[in-house]
């Protein structure tokens, strides 16, 4: 991934994650210069980041689930902004929605709302906090 233009384009949180995973195994490769202050802060940055990122859906996210994600949204008429809002924070209920739509109640009836909550749902993985005591429970109940 190459960064052209910093000002270009707002990035997804998977974009950033990927972005900073890549720059990682690169610095690994590299470790010279790595007790400096600045590089020391940057670091710091880079692994609360990852930290973070890690913990949300994005982690679990590929290019072909962005697209396919953009792809369903076409219909709906949502700005480039409310576009990325929904693929980062992958809303779950109604009042989600209207919270990164803005005027969602004269521009979206209950039903394309129930709609873009299935697409959101059905097309983007889950948060994987919320994944594990599920495979927790799938892994005792098999134990039995």
């Amino acid at each position: 991934m190459e960064v052209r233009d910093a000002n270009a384009a707002m990035l997804s949180n998977y974009e950033v994650y990927q972005l900073l995973t890549e720059l990682k195994e690169k610095r690994k490769e590299s470790v010279k210069n790595k007790h400096s202050t600045g590089q020391q802060n940057l670091n710091t940055i880079m692994y609360e980041t990852l930290k973070y990122l890690s913990k949300t859906p994005c982690a679990r996210q590929s290019p072909e689930t962005v697209k396919e994600f953009l792809t369903a949204m076409l219909p709906h008429k949502l700005t480039k902004a409310e576009k990325l809002q929904l693929l980062n924070h992958r809303p779950q209920t109604a009042v989600e929605i209207q919270l990164m739509v803005e005027e969602s109640e004269e521009r979206l009836t209950e039903e394309q709302i129930d709609e873009l909550i299935q697409k959101v749902t059905d097309i983007l993985p889950g948060d994987p906090q919320q994944d594990v005591p599920g495979d927790a429970e799938m892994d005792a109940s098999t134990d039995q």
